[in-house]
């Protein structure tokens, strides 16, 4: 089994379509969304719950395209979502005894940028409201900011876990497929099938190299994003490691798609079109590129079905949040049961020739 681990770990660096796929991809990926910077997320906004919601204010906030108003959520769970920059305003509309209209917005230092571009929005419509009662001495609605602390998230954070899941479920599919045609198409596994070495040993000797790869690129993505344009790991080392492990169950998951693909398959050709199938709705879909949040709501229960989601929420909610790996037990569970009804379905379509 070492032996075969270390002859497709030799194959697998010399191979350049693995290199770019699993390595050279993501990073380009990082370095465009490191050096832009910026954010084009929408503003992702919660009504307190006695907020008068009839009022002009709250109309021309909810017909504006770049602010998501987020319903039916458990409120303290929404104020800590707030100090992790996951949710980036609370906004209360009430009205005083004296019959002037409060709008308090509570923003945090964690997104602070949308929290500016939220109160500019708001300021616009208060002054224009306003702009209706000049006769009178004061303004009949009055905008009161408060922001709490929180840890800044930036661009990085949301799109490194990412292209992380991205090379990860690119080198189990595309990677493990390739490879096991080769060696069908070639007798190698016929060769294999008459010799002592139990088939298990195969597949973890082919497995045990794709994984060494993935783990030593996941290293180079990780620590390229840390050092240089300041990725979050909330505590060093330990939320490094928890990544990494995070990336360990993700990948053995990912690699029975592959021998899924490379059974299905007839031939090299054919492997593209069906790992295609598998791969680009979730690098699509998984919250890779956006938050899953920005698409239609019809949408988005595709997207929780996918385990490539469930990988980049892990490791989003393990970098930034500083959650341990008991804390992401639900997204880990869900990638395990994927494993196993995908490894059923590739032990029913495995062929030695």
């Amino acid at each position: 089994m070492l032996s075969l681990t270390k002859a497709s770990l030799k194959a697998m660096t010399r191979n350049p379509s693995a290199v770019v796929f699993n390595l050279v991809f993501p990073l380009i990926f990082i370095l465009v969304f490191g050096f832009i910077g910026g954010s084009s997320f929408k503003i992702d906004v919660v009504f307190e719950k006695n907020s008068d919601t009839s009022n002009h204010i709250y109309r021309e906030l909810a017909n504006n395209n770049t602010i998501n108003i987020i319903k039916n959520l458990d409120y303290d769970a929404a104020f800590s979502d707030l100090e992790k920059g996951r949710i980036d305003a609370f906004v209360n509309i009430e009205n005083s005894p004296s019959g002037k209209q409060i709008v308090s917005l509570k923003t945090t230092k964690a997104s602070p940028e949308r929290g500016s571009i939220l109160k500019m929005i708001i300021s616009e419509i208060v002054n224009k409201q306003n702009l209706a009662f000049t006769d009178t001495e004061v303004p009949k609605t009055e905008l009161k900011e408060t922001e709490i602390e929180g840890r800044r998230y930036k661009t990085i954070d949301f799109i490194l876990p990412g292209q992380l899941g991205f090379s990860l479920l690119s080198a189990g599919v595309f990677g493990t497929a390739f490879i096991f045609i080769s060696l069908r198409q070639t007798l190698v596994l016929k060769r294999f099938f008459a010799t002592p070495v139990k088939k298990v040993y195969i597949i973890l000797g082919e497995s045990l190299s794709r994984l060494i790869f993935s783990i030593f690129t996941s290293i180079i993505i990780i620590l390229l994003g840390y050092y240089i344009f300041g990725f979050t790991l909330v505590n060093g080392f330990v939320t490094f490691l928890n990544m990494l492990i995070v990336s360990v169950i993700a990948l053995i998951v990912f690699l029975g798609f592959g021998f899924v693909v490379s059974g299905i398959a007839k031939n090299e050709s054919a492997v593209p079109p069906i790992a295609n199938l598998i791969t680009l709705p979730q690098f699509l879909l998984a919250g890779t590129f956006f938050p899953i949040s920005n698409f239609p709501e019809w949408l988005q229960p595709v997207s929780r079905a996918l385990p490539l989601t469930y990988l980049n929420e892990a490791l989003r909610k393990i970098s930034f949040e500083g959650a341990g790996l008991f804390d992401v037990w639900k997204d880990i569970i869900i990638m395990l049961i994927w494993g196993v009804v995908v490894y059923a379905i590739a032990v029913k379509v495995f062929k030695w020739e």
